[in-house]
């Protein structure tokens, strides 16, 4: 991978000073960021490593050194990847099939918060709260009783959100592979191949490419399917006159891009491209509204009125921009209970979900807001698809 394309060393501790200043601010003893393999961008933005099987965890005290925690599988791994230097191997991080280990020492809690200069924690702030286990839970609760444990994730929201140079170099290249793929797609998609055999060429695109792996599942959905809003890929074949809804992704240093068109396998109906054009224009709305200092509110309520007062509020699931990065979908999103305004330097997906009983579609591109406007990491084939 080119250089242009990577976090660079210093990136990373400045990602951890920044959290500390944060720690004595909200008067935290230590933030533990937690993280698995599916959700793993809180432990990768702070060491780059990136847990298989196993979860992990990052522990920072308010000053002083960090330290890398994972399972007891993954040391050999863990010091050929991490960023930071001290690393320690726990139960608490093993793999789901638990294992038992006989004979293998690992750390402990206590342990782990004495090297850090924390032995008798007041708050443990808790970053990555949706994805921490039970056994990391219940371990601090036994070592520290009197300790709080407090939800942390707005720390790592306040740190992501706004992109560096770096970050927002790798969401482009991200986007610049995930586009070469739809390139593809668009001239070998036909009726009689299975939605897989089009993630098969998807995968062997963004490789060939200089991607480290998809950034999410790729999907590749077809006739009725296309009206689930998560879904995932099958042996279905297509047909001629069927909706396909296409989301492709690419995964760059850590970042991620997703681009998402709806096409059809031939001419589509007068229903399908009327929901296809609406699409587009609920799209195209969303991404004039974005520039600094506009309310995320604003955008969603502007949104979901143009349903409305289009006749289609039956159509209307959620919308219209999720957060941008490390995961395809990660906070901040912009819904109408969400005050917080828009600043240069944030990313964002503009994610334009039509849902119908029959059939739905997603016109989905990464965007960077700027002070007057935004930019569109992916712009190309924005005309209705029709293929063949």
């Amino acid at each position: 991978m080119a250089t242009q394309y990577r976090i660079r060393e210093r990136e990373y501790g400045e990602r951890l000073a920044q959290a500390q200043v944060l720690l004595r601010e909200t008067d935290l003893d230590a933030l533990l960021v937690n993280s698995n393999e599916a959700d793993f961008a809180s432990v990768r933005y702070f060491s780059d490593y990136w847990p298989i099987f196993e979860t992990a965890g990052v522990l920072i005290p308010r000053e002083g050194e960090a330290t890398l925690l994972f399972g007891p599988e993954s040391e050999t791994f863990a010091r050929d990847r991490s960023r930071i230097a001290r690393i320690r191997k726990m139960m608490e991080y093993r793999e789901s099939s638990d294992p038992a280990y006989p004979g293998i020492e690992v750390s402990t809690f206590p342990q782990v918060f004495r090297e850090i200069g924390v032995p008798a924690p007041r708050k443990i702030g808790i970053a990555g709260y949706l994805v921490t286990t039970l056994p990391v839970a219940d371990s601090l609760r036994t070592a520290f009783p009197d300790a709080s444990l407090v939800r942390a994730d707005h720390i790592m929201m306040a740190l992501r959100q706004v992109k560096s140079e770096a970050e927002v170099a790798c969401l482009r290249e991200a986007f610049r592979i995930a586009e070469v793929a739809v390139d593809c797609v668009l001239k070998s998609i036909r009726p009689g191949m299975t939605e897989l055999q089009v993630v098969g060429i998807v995968q062997r695109i963004i490789y060939e490419h200089g991607a480290e792996s998809e950034g999410m599942p790729q999907y590749v959905l077809s006739g009725r399917k296309t009206n689930q809003a998560i879904s995932r890929p099958t042996h279905k074949v297509m047909q001629k006159g069927e909706l396909v809804q296409l989301n492709l992704s690419a995964r760059v240093d850590g970042y991620s891009s997703g681009v998402g068109r709806p096409l059809c396998l031939g001419k589509m109906s007068g229903h399908m491209r009327e929901l296809v054009e609406f699409g587009k224009l609920a799209h195209e709305r969303t991404f004039g509204c974005l520039r600094a200092g506009v309310s995320a509110s604003a955008v969603a309520a502007d949104y979901r009125r143009f349903f409305i007062d289009s006749g289609r509020g039956g159509n209307y699931l959620y919308g219209p921009c999720h957060g941008l990065g490390m995961m395809e979908c990660e906070p901040p999103w912009m819904e109408e209970g969400k005050d917080y305004p828009l600043a240069a330097g944030m990313t964002f997906q503009i994610d334009t979900f039509v849902q119908d009983a029959d059939l739905g579609l997603r016109w989905e591109n990464g965007s960077l807001i700027t002070t007057d406007s935004a930019e569109l990491f992916s712009n190309r084939h924005m005309e209705i698809l029709e293929l063949g």
